[in-house]
């Protein structure tokens, strides 16, 4: 009997890159949920019944930007590690208990940075 995988809110707004994140994180045991847009996201968030252990979200989001999407997350769920993924990552600061993965990233990558922000269970 395995443990119960980690689960991970993956928001981005290209659906291609989003499936390519879902399937990567699928593939690597982890339940995914999805979200196109922030107030998508924050939905999920806001629903205490459901479990999310790392929210991974894209800097440029059409409704708000990554950053006061994490803003408004830490808020309702104040522990919840945050990943931003970004096509600048070097131009962003990032707040405690949140890092930055930048694109293109490989799955490895993906994995490793996933993992290293996953309380150990």
């Amino acid at each position: 009997m395995s443990a119960t995988p980690s689960t991970i809110l993956v928001v981005e707004d290209d659906a291609i890159v989003r499936m390519l994140i879902v399937d990567v994180l699928e593939e690597l045991e982890f339940s995914v949920l999805e979200a196109a847009v922030a107030e998508e996201a924050l939905a999920l968030v806001r629903d205490t019944t459901q479990m999310i252990d790392l929210m991974m979200t894209d800097v440029g989001l059409p409704d708000m930007n990554g950053q006061q999407l994490a803003t408004k997350v830490r808020e309702l769920r104040p522990a919840l590690p945050i990943l931003f993924a970004s096509g600048y990552a070097e131009n962003i600061d990032v707040p405690a208990g949140m890092q930055v993965i930048a694109k293109p990233f490989s799955i490895d990558q993906l994995r490793d940075k996933v993992k290293s922000m996953l309380p150990q269970r």
